[in-house]
């Protein structure tokens, strides 16, 4: 009989797991791709259609439905030993269903180190090593320099209506990390019309790749409404992503600040 031992998740959940789960589904992109940076190829079973990273996990995984739009039952013939899950990008409805019949780890990663902290649990659920994929991660950050005068800084994530990253967010703290000063002094995502952007009047908008991918046309727009401010696309991967793309966002970052005008 396999071995089963108790862990706590980042939403204070117990779940009991076998010892070295063998059939992962994963319904997270950021999350899936550390997956495939641990080494678990051969053992993650079902990812969600907006998991592209690595591509030939794309390809080739079952996918079961969007993040917010998740196939319980085609997760339940995949008969998973271990799902892995997240707060923000994943319906509480669903997480329940699941965790009936499963064991269902959930994440709740608002700032540089909680996801570290989910990392550290990953690893561990899976009886995997992180602490080479975190030592590079925090020697990236820690020598990543922000900028002296930070920008009043809006960052956009969606178009129509247009939708802002706020203070309670991982993009936040990305942002903070390299100096910006969110012009935003809301939760999570709040909606703003044109008005309200006119009157934040930002020194810099950035116009996220993600979730909403903003073309020339909107940054257009947003020059109208702004004459004066900077208004620059962004990697929203980047941003967002809390697993092991945050190896490579410091470098971005400080390709981004110098790319600002003081």
């Amino acid at each position: 009989m396999a071995e089963t031992q108790t862990h706590i998740d980042q939403l204070g959940r117990r779940l009991e797991l076998v010892s070295s789960p063998h059939r992962i589904v994963s319904l997270v992109p950021s999350q899936t791709e550390l997956l495939f940076d641990l080494g678990l190829a051969d053992r993650v079973v079902g990812i969600t259609k907006f998991c592209v990273h690595p591509n030939e996990w794309f390809r080739t995984k079952t996918r079961v439905g969007g993040t917010k739009n998740l196939h319980v039952e085609q997760i339940a013939k995949l008969k998973p030993d271990l799902i892995i899950a997240n707060k923000e990008e994943n319906n509480q409805e669903d997480i329940e269903r699941l965790a009936r019949d499963h064991p269902v780890w959930v994440s709740n990663v608002n700032d540089l180190g909680s996801a570290l902290e989910m990392i550290r649990s990953v690893a561990e659920l899976t009886g995997t090593d992180s602490s080479k994929l975190i030592g590079e991660i925090e020697r990236g950050f820690s020598e990543l320099e922000p900028i002296h005068h930070p920008k009043k800084t809006l960052y956009l994530i969606w178009n129509d209506p247009y939708m802002a990253a706020g203070t309670d967010t991982f993009i936040h703290d990305m942002m903070a990390r390299c100096g910006l000063g969110n012009a935003v002094s809301q939760g999570r995502y709040p909606e703003l019309n044109e008005a309200a952007i006119a009157k934040l009047n930002p020194e810099l908008v950035l116009l996220s790749s993600e979730p909403f991918p903003f073309k020339e046309k909107h940054m257009l727009e947003l020059r109208e409404l702004l004459p004066d401010a900077t208004i620059k696309f962004v990697d929203g991967e980047l941003f967002s992503w809390y697993g092991s793309r945050l190896k490579h966002a410091p470098s971005y970052f400080v390709g981004l600040m110098v790319s600002i005008p003081r």
